[in-house]
């Protein structure tokens, strides 16, 4: 099984697993629909990797001053 399928298959779990990176986690969370979860596991993080993820969670929110906040420091 490749690793998109296995992330997928996760989502049947209550819990993502330990393995997870935390913006796998704030993924993970986002995909079973808990958005401040999935925000408060990128929300202190630096990199543009985690601010990339962020940029996408207030997009979704409809945040979007925030969303182009976060794009920029993603260097999205």
């Amino acid at each position: 099984m490749d690793k998109k399928a296995t992330f997928k298959q996760s989502l049947d779990n209550k819990m993502p697993s330990d393995q997870f990176s935390p913006i796998l986690k704030a993924l993970w969370f986002d995909g079973k629909g808990d958005w401040k979860s999935a925000h408060d596991q990128v929300d202190q993080m630096g990199g543009t990797d985690a601010a990339w993820v962020h940029a996408y969670l207030h997009r979704k929110e409809g945040d979007l001053w925030n969303a182009d906040y976060w794009y920029a420091r993603a260097k999205k």
